[in-house]
């Protein structure tokens, strides 16, 4: 019987890119370059300084959590497959080969793997990284079944290390593994197949993977704001349904969303910048307070602001049980203020999502944002000299 890592090693050597997956890699390109760019000044470039160039680029590109999504699968697809496809001279087709196994790997573990405290980009995404690499490097049908099978060992993450420098971190360690398990299958290096499947059983795989469809099923949903998607439609809400309540008039909060949409928000009272990004009552105290919610809100100062301490102890959140997904039904939230009046707003899609995407000016806005506005016309090629050149680590 052929096993999962033959039929997506057959269907990456065999993809060829329609004109939808070539937008979609063209974007996501420019999406991941301009959030990695906008962090070379984090202190995760110098964590990361003695890294090979795969893990180094993809926990920079990752630590702001800015980058794209993948909401069928919950995975971070871009973030581990373009610094996987650019640090060994890749293109369109590698990126979209790799991203496409990342998207079906994620969607078959499904929403029970994530919600058990996976990190999907980390497991999904180091056997999707070696596919990238391998394609890149011209790899086999069956090495490529090799290099996947060899990535297997180091596909792993967990959500406990959100808001710390460990989800960066370990996004990089499975973005560099897949590099690595591609070099070594071009090398020569063997494993069995059947190890994938052998450890989709063990964490819990709820579906098949499917092999047919566009690059990336469903498409990918591009953040408007620096932080975790599931703060996406909290922030939107407020923004667009409440833009004139003052922060200070505010008394009370009421929140009302299916459990699965606040999932990863672990950090109810947030003491660091990185905890805010996985935050629902901070997330909802800057979007009062903050003309707009972008870098600067998500710092150790603007957390602690005694403003927004007091908003954060306002907030009641009320889960519904079960959902299956970050924008599974609608957020709904209301408002009590001073004067005793109260308002009211619900939303189901954020901006971004890939049934609202971004327009083109808020595109561009982001890039403008990550002060790379000069990422909107790079190639492949370009990319990769670029992020050589702004994080040179050592070779890989």
């Amino acid at each position: 019987m052929t096993t999962t890592a033959e039929q997506l090693a057959a269907w990456a050597s065999g993809y060829r890119p329609t004109a939808t997956d070539r937008d979609l890699a063209r974007r996501a390109l420019h999406d991941t370059v301009a959030v990695t760019l906008a962090a070379v000044d984090s202190r995760m470039t110098d964590l990361t300084s003695d890294l090979p160039a795969a893990a180094r680029w993809a926990a920079v590109g990752h630590v702001l959590d800015f980058d794209d999504l993948h909401l069928a699968s919950t995975a971070h697809i871009s973030v581990v497959c373009v610094p996987a496809t650019l640090a060994v001279g890749g293109d369109e087709r590698a990126y979209l080969a790799g991203a496409g196994v990342m998207a079906r790997l994620g969607t078959a573990l499904g929403w029970q793997h994530y919600a058990a405290g996976w990190h999907v980009t980390c497991t999904a995404g180091a056997p999707a990284a070696a596919v990238a690499a391998g394609v890149a490097l011209g790899l086999s049908e069956e090495q490529l079944a090799h290099a996947i099978a060899l990535a297997v060992p180091q596909a792993g993450g967990v959500q406990a290390a959100f808001g710390s420098d460990g989800k960066a971190l370990q996004v990089g360690l499975a973005a560099d593994a897949g590099v690595r398990a591609a070099k070594l299958a071009a090398a020569g290096a063997t494993a069995d197949p059947a190890a994938l499947d052998q450890w989709l059983r063990l964490v819990g795989a709820g579906g098949q993977v499917e092999v047919s469809g566009p690059a990336v099923p469903c498409g990918l949903a591009i953040k408007i704001f620096p932080c975790c998607y599931a703060l996406q439609r909290p922030i939107a809400a407020l923004r667009e349904q409440m833009p004139d309540v003052v922060a200070a008039d505010v008394v009370g909060i009421v929140v009302r969303t299916p459990a699965s949409a606040v999932q990863p928000l672990h950090h109810h009272r947030p003491q660091t910048g990185l905890q805010g990004k996985f935050s629902l009552e901070y997330a909802l105290a800057a979007a009062l307070l903050d003309p707009f919610p972008g870098f600067a809100s998500f710092t150790d100062d603007a957390v602690r602001r005694p403003e927004a301490r007091r908003l954060v102890e306002l907030v009641d959140v009320r889960t519904e049980p079960g959902g299956e997904g970050l924008l599974h039904g609608t957020f709904e939230v209301d408002v009590q203020l001073r004067d005793g009046s109260s308002r009211h707003a619900s939303l189901a899609l954020p901006p971004g999502a890939p049934q609202r995407p971004p327009t083109e000016l808020e595109f561009a806005e982001k890039l403008a944002a990550c002060g790379a506005s000069e990422v909107s016309t790079v190639d492949w090629q370009q990319a990769a000299g670029l992020l050589a050149a702004r994080l040179p680590g050592r070779a890989s």
